[in-house]
């Protein structure tokens, strides 16, 4: 996996000058000739010829940081009028601007400009099912031919080369970059998951969408957005047409009826066949590793299938089929995915992830942090197995407390035994984050639950109190492979806890 930053190598450089003229900057100090080949918003993803745009953060602003950028090879600072009253004595062209966020993503396209063609970007939103869908659309479009490029919370790569993933959605310098080498490597098709704070914090501005699609909505991000008005309301933007030019909406929940009569570009949707949906799909049955289905429409029938469980799982990949319709690929294509040929190839990793192999006992790890997560998870599951089913949660600190209690009361309501432990703590309490959980889980009437901090200890418990036929659903963490604990990332693999704890109760090898 690649750490360095990702950057084209066939772009121009672009002057100080050229920029002001195109863009709502001034040239405040600095020769305007001087020229820049990069973009970055941090000192440790700069390169040599840069342009170092210093942004206000929460707790310090960018322009703190000029001399080490300058020292770094920052050849131009961009900043707004804070950041501009913090630079004493600049050695560089110093750029201002009142709203710098807001145009970093055309600065990097101006920068990143190269003669190649850029590929499609199919730009995927919603609570759950983001990271899925992105994954399946890669998948289809490898699977009938192209070469492709990935973007999602658990991993970035271009035509096969995996790059470091942080954010759900990079900054706009980081993305425009990927784009632009996706365009040097001959990249067809960008499979992109657009979370609502990228879409409100800019990270998608100066790419032009193809398809963009919505998943669903549900209670979460309470944190940043208040209520589900609002929450809803920061996705929108990518359904209006100096964003995207067309549009597939899963009618999964309620809220795609709004997205669509709120949609400003051509728009199908998509369901099950109670849905009214103009794409509708039907489940086929499955084998508890993989489910069929079929999916019609205007352009006729399909009929595969996915290594996955759950209608929801169904439900995400009927979407991307419909979205990678929509970008082009035809149904006659699309027999690269039919049962035939083993359908769509990839495990989604960390989305009712069975790890467990061909043991006895059933393990899975989930990402799922949201109360609506965490119901589709255990339904699937209590369809699909009739033993016991252990649930082993905790979630992310630093977010939405109001959705926690629903949670606990979930996984309680589900679940035959309920171990409550530690996950992502991030800068709070865990203790907190414990009790917010333990709240709703006991307050289901009849309800065994129990308070195991260190995870470790905690599905190790769980591995214990099963037998053959049995389930045990690890909720949260999914294919992450670290914990933030006090605002440091400690290496930390679920997928590996659940393995080993799995050998020692000698359930596997």
């Amino acid at each position: 996996m690649a750490d360095s930053p990702v950057r084209p190598t066939s772009n121009l450089p672009v002057s100080v000058g050229a920029l002001c003229d195109d863009l709502p900057i001034t040239l405040l100090s600095g020769d305007a000739s001087i020229t820049v080949s990069g973009v970055s918003l941090a000192t440790d993803t700069l390169c040599s010829g840069d342009v170092f745009i210093a942004l206000p953060g929460a707790n310090r602003h960018g322009a703190e940081f000029a001399s080490d950028a300058i020292a770094a090879g920052a050849v131009a600072i961009l900043t707004d009028q804070q950041g501009v009253d913090l630079i004493t004595h600049p050695s560089v062209p110093i750029l201002v601007t009142p709203h710098p966020r807001s145009l970093a993503g055309r600065v990097a396209a101006q920068v990143y400009s190269t003669d190649f063609p850029r590929p499609r970007v199919c730009a995927v939103t919603g609570t759950n099912g983001k990271t899925s869908v992105s994954f399946y659309l890669e998948a289809i479009f490898r699977q009938v031919g192209h070469l492709t490029a990935l973007s999602n919370s658990a991993e970035r790569q271009i035509a096969g080369s995996r790059y470091y993933t942080k954010l759900t959605t990079p900054e706009a310098p980081e993305l425009q970059a990927m784009v632009a080498v996706a365009a040097e490597k001959g990249v067809k098709f960008f499979s992109l998951e657009a979370s609502a704070q990228a879409i409100e914090r800019h990270r998608l501005d100066g790419v032009r969408v193809s398809v963009a699609g919505f998943t669903n909505l549900s209670h979460d991000h309470f944190e940043d957005y208040g209520d589900m008005e609002r929450y809803l309301t920061e996705k929108l933007p990518l359904f209006r047409p100096e964003r995207s030019e067309r549009a597939v909406v899963s009618l999964e929940s309620p809220f795609g009826l709004t997205v669509v009569e709120r949609s400003g570009v051509p728009t199908l949707t998509v369901g099950d066949s109670s849905s009214g949906a103009e794409w509708t799909w039907q489940s086929e049955g499955g084998d508890g590793v993989t489910e069929r289905f079929s999916l019609t429409g205007p352009a006729g029938t399909l009929h595969t299938s996915i290594k996955a469980l759950g209608r929801h799982m169904t439900s995400n990949a009927a979407l991307a089929i419909v979205m990678a319709l929509e970008a082009g690929v035809s149904l006659s294509e699309l027999a690269a995915i039919d049962i035939d040929h083993g359908g769509i190839d990839v495990v989604v990793p960390g989305r009712i992830e069975r790890v467990s192999g061909d043991s006895p006992v059933a393990v899975f790890v989930d990402a799922g942090r949201s109360a609506d997560a965490y119901q589709h998870t255990f339904d699937n599951l209590r369809e699909r197995f009739s033993g016991k089913l252990i649930v082993v949660c905790g979630t992310s600190g630093n977010r939405d407390r109001s959705k926690r209690a629903d949670m606990g009361a979930i996984a309680a309501r589900s679940a035959d035994l309920v171990i409550v432990t530690d996950d992502d703590p991030r800068l709070e309490d865990p203790a907190q984050i414990r009790a917010d959980l333990l709240a709703g889980a006991r307050g289901v009437d009849g309800a065994l639950v129990e308070e195991i901090a260190n995870p470790v200890e905690a599905i190790t418990t769980a591995v214990s109190r099963v037998g053959a036929g049995d389930v045990v659903v690890w909720m949260g963490p999914g294919s992450q492979h670290y914990r933030d604990v006090g605002g440091v990332r400690e290496s930390f693999s679920a997928r590996d806890e659940a393995r080993k704890a799995l050998r020692e109760a000698g359930w596997s090898a």
